[in-house]
């Protein structure tokens, strides 16, 4: 099997180009604009048959994606920060005219104040959209689950659009050692969309047209039986791609030395890395932790947090705040496991706006629940500076 040494970007532009989309539409915005660029490059250079669509602002990036996978090709996109945000009307276009679009999307801060470094609002922010949502933790994670999420998006049971998203330069800009697939590899377990609709002036029909309120709900509860298929579907392909390709990062949460341990660490993306390495070091020192690493946001691992939750403390640490309410994961889990027996989940927001959360500060948090000086029942604001009274 190959190795590609390379930054996150170029390494994730490598796998859309195995999973041969047919239409790109692309609009720079850093920290992901490496991604477009070397999508451009194949196919300029004949490495990618692809209709690649140049235009004027992210708004039209996924209009254009929409209405390519309309017509039942394969698109892909790519976007940041407020490149997203700006996309928010097009989000809802794309799931609930069912189609598979897959995007990539580089966590970054959204101002102002003006940042370029990781945090995990932009895409939390449309987490009630209808894409599917995946954080990855690495390069290779990103390169495998590239490959999946067309996989799954165009599953028939599923016709939903998706959402990979990474931290800002600590993934996209870092170089990582990547085992890549070969393109049979990639053909052999990716068929060609072969969709059951599309638009054809041969036989034209109407997309997106005046729905009676009379049916309306029923579109949304269609929409969460493809959810509900994609939660079960999401183990299966992972572990098929395991035994294909020897490769598993985790169904849709990855446990890591949870099997006896009293405190579970919940996080995310690039958060989960260093989790990791904090859960070794307090192992070192006696102490019983876990981490449960959230690899996909939605549909939201409800039962599988219900599993590992009993008689246990799940310790939720946020990169990403709703201002009034606290960190998403932290209040989405503490609903997920009510009622839970001996359960309780602590939270801390660390990171947001891209200040480094380092292994030190995990242990130091979580030591601070398992001693009792934290409370379940508010969130805590990790690190935080004097804000002067503003």
């Amino acid at each position: 099997m190959a190795v590609m040494f390379d930054v996150g970007n170029k390494v994730v532009a490598k796998a859309v180009q195995l999973c041969r989309p047919e239409v790109i539409a692309a609009y720079p915005i850093t920290p992901q604009t490496v991604i477009v660029e070397e999508l451009a490059r194949f196919v300029e250079n004949g490495e990618l048959s692809a209709e690649y669509l140049r235009v004027e602002s992210e708004h039209s990036v996924m209009a254009a994606t929409v209405s390519a996978a309309s017509m039942g090709v394969r698109t892909f996109t790519a976007t940041s920060s407020h490149g997203l945000a700006l996309m928010h009307e097009m989000l809802h276009w794309a799931s609930l005219s069912r189609l598979p679009v897959v995007m990539v999307n580089v966590n970054r801060t959204l101002g102002p104040g003006w940042s370029l470094w990781p945090d995990e609002t932009d895409s939390m922010a449309q987490r009630d959209t209808g894409w599917i949502q995946f954080y990855v933790s690495s390069a290779q994670e990103a390169f495998d689950t590239i490959i999946l999420a067309f996989k799954l998006a165009e599953h028939r049971a599923v016709q939903l659009p998706v959402m990979i998203s990474y931290s800002a330069f600590t993934i996209s800009h870092t170089m990582m050692p990547v085992e890549i697939l070969t393109q049979d590899e990639v053909d052999s377990w990716l068929p060609r969309f072969s969709p059951h609709w599309k638009l054809d002036w041969r036989n034209p029909v109407t997309f997106g047209n005046v729905l009676s309120d009379e049916y309306h709900m029923e579109k949304r509860y269609t929409m969460q039986e493809g959810m509900e298929a994609a939660k079960r579907l999401i183990p299966e392909m992972s572990h098929d791609f395991q035994q294909r390709f020897g490769r598993y990062h985790g169904g849709l949460i990855e446990e890591y030395r949870v099997e006896d341990a009293d405190y579970i660490l919940l996080a995310m993306a690039s958060l989960g890395s260093e989790a990791k390495v904090a859960v070794d070091n307090l192992r070192d020192q006696g102490f019983k932790v876990g981490l449960a690493r959230m690899r996909v946001l939605r549909p939201y691992p409800d039962e599988e947090l219900r599993r590992i939750g009993r008689d246990r403390k799940f310790i939720a640490l946020d990169r990403n705040i709703s201002v009034g309410s606290g960190g998403w994961m932290y209040h989405e889990t503490r609903s997920a496991v009510m009622g839970v027996q001996g359960c309780s989940v602590y939270g801390y927001l660390c990171g947001v706006g891209g200040r480094d959360v380092t292994f030190e500060d995990i242990e130091a948090m979580t030591k601070k629940v398992i001693v009792g000086d934290a409370r379940h029942d508010v969130v805590e604001w990790w690190d935080l500076k004097d804000t002067g009274g503003n």
